[in-house]
This record gives structure tokens, C-alpha cells and sequence, in this order.
């Protein structure tokens, strides 16, 4: 089939119930309730681009196998302008939710191509498992599916490996196999939009002990299968506020949730890796899936971040803070972040990799860069927005206030700069609130700090990882200036 519309993707929830917990009661139909409204009305205007005019030749690409129009982040690229196309698809995504959807579709379509084009690394287990993640690969773009994906396992005793947990199966593991298929059994974190999804993709970080051999294990299931359920985090928004107090929460609050897999039968076509630590330990190095993945979010960090320093620009300029030179100077320094991951991404693609297959990948590199300052960068401009909009920042009246007898005094005090009207600063500040002070930018921030995993050990592993050898040439050649002339 070809790319959905949104109103295909909605009815597709609305078609198979899943089991979803929020506050202690079950949730019979995520389409129909508020908490799940605004995130899934966007990530319907998604698919709908995917059929407007002017966005649908950028989004979609031509079906290997039947010609229709599937998702461009499925698409292999065989040159630098392939690249440039499939950052032009994660581009229009990325503007169209400002960034705060870290995990729109792109985001695991592009981590079935790197898995596909590293099928290599999954037939060390075997032919058959290669043959099963590329078949999968297919059918999830065919059907242009939605995926969350769970990979880590919950924090219990973090000093122990999985197999030494208190309980066999407190982290996700095998029970045993079947004729069908295996049984699994156990927890999994975090499933981002996991009730608003399809399928659930699952696997291993790095770092698997070697007694953690029942813990390996990378397989797929549909959200609704037998014995799988999910266990909502506190929502950021209801879905029942004003939009006016809170845009952003109000339309982009991202639904995290544990997976608890109960005697879930796996179908033998749907597992990839199997008992196997040394091949789960390998899935990201291998198969490079971190050049293919970090492409997306960088762009999707850029997004972001020209959200996070506009704001600062437009509350610096809605009191006139930016006439005074501190002001500026951070104002300066925030837009310095902004080319940065800018030329990061282009860099990525100019000097890219070309894969055993003859396809290309971006830079490592560059985007490792990225992903490892971000939780560094985008603090410090939220710190910045923090810092200009103060104690205005907390100040704002709600939509109601508007409509009371006090109307009168709002409109009056909460006026801004150059007679500004008190309604658009307000609105300003309120979003400015929603990204920088409330829960829903909070998640943000501690998404944006570990969604690429610890940073301190991503940025120790630039140094471990990284080509060093022109820079030890630069100093072998200045140690040569310290030889007696000849």
C-alpha cells in the first residue's frame, strides 16, 4: 500500500486495541482519549504531508517493489544527494513539530534501513535472521507503520548485570522456544509514543554481561500482541488545557512507557538476534546505525534548537532586554550552536561513507559531535531563555483572565515593548514558559540530555573512537622544529 494519510494511521489505532495504563486505569481506545489527542493529531498532519502538493515529492520515494510512494527515510542512498534528500524529508518532519517529537516515524524508518543494510551482522546467527530483518524492513515500509522501540532495561540495580537481578525475569528475557516462535518475559524502557504506535521494535544497547545471554535478544511485535502492556509515565499535559497556556504540551507531549512483556509469543520471522550477547553487543558498531539514526536526530536537533533561540531572540526583543551588551552576547553565543549543528549535518553528508553494498551513509564523526554537545548546547539556551524572559517568565496570566473582570488590568500591565499588545507578549511568554519552566519542556531538557545515552561516556568514546592520527602528526611535525639544524 502506499504512504498513509493521517486519517489511515488514526483508524489503524481506532483497529487494533492495545492494552495502555495511565493513572492506575486502563485506557479502552487511545484515539478517543484527551491525553492522547494533540500528539496524535499531529503525527496525523505527518502522514498527511507525506499526500500535500508540496511536500509529498520531498517525503516520499518510489517503492522498490510495487512503485507506490513509501517513506523517504526508508530509502538507501547511493550518493551525496541521496543524503540530501533523505535530510530534506527529516527536515520538513523536524519544522512541522519544531523538533519536539524525537521520535516521529523517521526517526525508526531509518533505523530499519541501517539494520537492513547491515544484514550482515544479523547472519552471523544465520541466514534466516538476516533474511527476517530485511523482510521486516519491507513490510514495515509497504505498510508505512509506526514504530516505538524500547532498548533498555528498567533501573533496578544498575550495578548488576540482567542476569544477576533479583528476579530471572524482572529485564526482558527468554522463557523458552517454541515451535512458533520464542516466549519472552519482562520489562523494557522506554517506548517513546508507545501507545500512539504500531509495533514495537526491540534490542540491546551495548554493554550486555556474558551471562546476559536470555537478555540478548532483538525481535518485533505488534503493539496489540497477547500479554503485552504498557505502563504510562505522569503525562506533561492532559489534553484538557487551554492551548493558549500551553501550546507546546497541549500538541507535542510525548508519551513514554514501560513495556511489560507477559509470556509474549515472538513468531520465529519476527526475531533477528537470539541468545546471542556478542551479536547484540555488536548491533550498533556493526551495523553503523549511529551514522544512519544521529543524521535524523541532528536535524531534527536543528528544529529544535532554532525554536529554543528564536524564543530567547523574540522575549529579548519583546522588553527590549537585547539593547543591553551581556544580553547580546549570549544571544551570540546561542546562535554560534545553531551553525554548528548546521555544519555538522552538511559535513556528515559531503564527506560521506560508502558501505560494503556500494550505498553511502553519512560521517560519523560530525554527527557524533552533535550528539554528544547537545546535552551541553541545548541547556545552555534554555538557561539563556531563563535568563532574559526572568521573572516574566512566571508571570503570566492564563487564557481566562482575558474574559474576566480584570481583563482591564491585563491588557494594561502585561503590555510590552513599542506597545505591544499584552495578549501577543503573553502568548509569547507562555511559550516561552512551556519550553523553558514547565514539565513538558523539563522532559525536553532531560531528553535532549541522555536521549543518545550517557554523555560522558558517548563524549570518552569520541576519544577511544576517533581518527587521531593527523592531529599526532601536527605534533610530530612541530617536534621536528626542536632538532639541532642540520
Amino acid at each position: 500500500m502506499p504512504a498513509r494519510t493521517g486519517q489511515q494511521y488514526i483508524e489503524g489505532l481506532r483497529a487494533r486495541p492495545r492494552e495502555v495504563w495511565l493513572r492506575g486505569e486502563r485506557v479502552d481506545d487511545v484515539t478517543a482519549h484527551p491525553t492522547f489527542a494533540g500528539p496524535m493529531r499531529q503525527l496525523a498532519k505527518l502522514y498527511d504531508m507525506q499526500h500535500d502538493p508540496e511536500t509529498r515529492e520531498t517525503l516520499t520515494y518510489a517503492s522498490p517493489t510495487t512503485g507506490d510512494p513509501v517513506g523517504v527515510a526508508f530509502m538507501p542512498a547511493v550518493d551525496h544527494a541521496g543524503l540530501v534528500r533523505r535530510r530534506e524529508g527529516y527536515r520538513l518532519w523536524a519544522e512541522a513539530t519544531f523538533g519536539l517529537m524525537g521520535r516521529s516515524a523517521d526517526f525508526m524508518n531509518i533505523t530499519l534501513l541501517a539494520f537492513a543494510e547491515g544484514r550482515e551482522v544479523f547472519a552471523r546467527g544465520g541466514a534466516r535472521f538476516a533474511d527476517n530483518m530485511v523482510a521486516y524492513y519491507e513490510f514495515v515500509r509497504e505498510n508505512d507503520l509506526f514504530l516505538t522501540h524500547a532498548i533498555i532495561s528498567p533501573q533496578t540495580d544498575r550495578s548488576k548485570p540482567s542476569a544477576d537481578q533479583t528476579e530471572e525475569f524482572l529485564h526482558l528475557g527468554l522463557v523458552r522456544e517454541t515451535d512458533d516462535g520464542i516466549v519472552v518475559r519482562g520489562a523494557r524502557m522506554l517506548a517513546t509514543l508507545g501507545p500512539l504506535a504500531d509495533e514495537a521494535l526491540i534490542y540491546n544497547i551495548p554493554g550486555l554481561h556474558a551471562r546476559d545471554s536470555k537478555h540478548a535478544l532483538v525481535f518485533a511485535v505488534p503493539i496489540d500482541a497477547p500479554g503485552l502492556r504498557q505502563i504510562c509515565r505522569e503525562p506533561y499535559a492532559s489534553g484538557e488545557s487551554n492551548p493558549f497556556d500551553h501550546p507546546l504540551a497541549s500538541n507535542f507531549e510525548e508519551m513514554d512507557t514501560l513495556l511489560v512483556f507477559d509470556d509474549v509469543l515472538v513468531p520465529w520471522d519476527r526475531v533477528f538476534v537470539h541468545n546471542d550477547v556478542a551479536r547484540a553487543n555488536a548491533l550498533f558498531p556493526d551495523t553503523n546505525l549511529r551514522n544512519y539514526t544521529a543524521h535524523q536526530t541532528s536535524v531534527r536537533a536543528l528544529a529544535k534548537m532554532r525554536l529554543a533561540v528564536g524564543l530567547a531572540i523574540a522575549v529579548a526583543r519583546a522588553v527590549k532586554a537585547d539593547g543591553f551588551l551581556h544580553v547580546q552576547e549570549m544571544l551570540g553565543e546561542c546562535l554560534n550552536y545553531v551553525e554548528l549543528v548546521e555544519s555538522c549535518i552538511i559535513r556528515s553528508e559531503y564527506d560521506f561513507e560508502t558501505t560494503a553494498d556500494g550505498a553511502v551513509r553519512p560521517l560519523y564523526e560530525p554527527l557524533q559531535t552533535v550528539r554528544t554537545m547537545m546535552p551541553r548546547w541545548y541547556p545552555r539556551v534554555i538557561e539563556v531563555l531563563q535568563k532574559i524572559a526572568a521573572g516574566g517568565l512566571m508571570m503570566a496570566p492564563t487564557a481566562a483572565d482575558f474574559a474576566s473582570p480584570i481583563a482591564e488590568d491585563v491588557e494594561k500591565y502585561y503590555q510590552g515593548a513599542d506597545g505591544m499588545p499584552a495578549r501577543e507578549r503573553i502568548a509569547l511568554f507562555k511559550l516561552a514558559w512551556d519550553l523553558a519552566g514547565d514539565s513538558f519542556g523539563g522532559r525536553q531538557l532531560q531528553y535532549e540530555r541522555y536521549y543518545a545515552g550517557d554523555p560522558v561516556r558517548s563524549t570518552a568514546l569520541n576519544y577511544l573512537s576517533y581518527d587521531t592520527s593527523e592531529c599526532e602528526a601536527s605534533v610530530r611535525r612541530a617536534l621536528a622544529l626542536t632538532d639541532p639544524p642540520s
